[in-house]
């Protein structure tokens, strides 16, 4: 049998028609207006004519994890937006290998504040599992916490990310179905190195661990869980 192919991002890759222009106007978006007005903003985009192409990333992944009695083989296809970069993608990656199962699927991407960056959703329609990757407020988390059964967020950024949660700790810890795990900025960058638009990756999940690697250069992580509202 086939491994089950995973798509990530919008169910065509979107097609710039005046990419430098695009790129112009997405750059200044991100650096003037607020998280909320931007992301309404680039979402309209998304389905205009200036539209900013995806770039494409395949990867076929064998999957061994210990911890949860998982092993499998999944085609994965991951849609990288001009503003994501390697480091976020690999960490998109990452948390699929760590909530790997044959109906975890990814979001569209950036600038989808209605949609997690990768979700497990059941036959009727709800939520089991919501991933956000990175640094999300704290009510957004909230939110996600109300629509899913299971919210899991994959922090990373170094002293930012120590930031955010020395700020958001305080009211997360109430949440009864959250987990939060933080990756350091050396694995993050190191995990970015891994990326190519053709990967064939192995991957061996063991009390904690994460040993990820191909043909090449293998490498080690060690998500540290921040908080966690059950066992797994």
């Amino acid at each position: 049998m086939p491994p089950p192919r995973h798509y990530a991002g919008a169910s065509q890759p979107e097609i710039a028609e005046n990419r430098p222009y695009a790129m112009a106007v997405d750059s200044m978006i991100r650096r003037h207006l607020p998280e909320s007005r931007r992301r309404a903003i680039l979402r309209t985009l998304a389905g205009s004519r200036m539209a900013i192409k995806s770039t494409i990333f395949k990867a076929e992944l064998q999957l061994a994890d210990l911890d949860r009695g998982h092993f499998s083989d999944y085609g994965l296809t991951l849609a990288r937006h001009p503003s994501e970069t390697d480091e976020r993608m690999m960490i998109r990656l990452l948390a699929f290998i760590l909530h790997a199962s044959p109906t975890l699927i990814f979001g569209r991407g950036l600038y989808t504040d209605d949609e997690a960056d990768l979700w497990d959703i059941d036959a009727t329609g709800h939520v089991e599992c919501w991933i956000d990757v990175g640094l999300p407020t704290e009510r957004a988390i909230r939110r996600a916490c109300n629509s899913a059964r299971k919210v899991v967020v994959v922090s990373y950024g170094g002293r930012a990310a120590d930031l955010w949660w020395r700020q958001n700790c305080a009211k997360l810890v109430t949440l009864s179905n959250l987990r939060v795990l933080s990756l350091g900025a050396g694995d993050s960058q190191v995990l970015a190195r891994l990326a190519e638009r053709n990967m064939h990756l192995e991957c061996t999940v063991q009390e904690g661990v994460v040993w990820l690697g191909n043909e090449r250069q293998q490498i080690e992580l060690t998500p540290m869980v921040l908080f966690s509202a059950s066992p797994r």
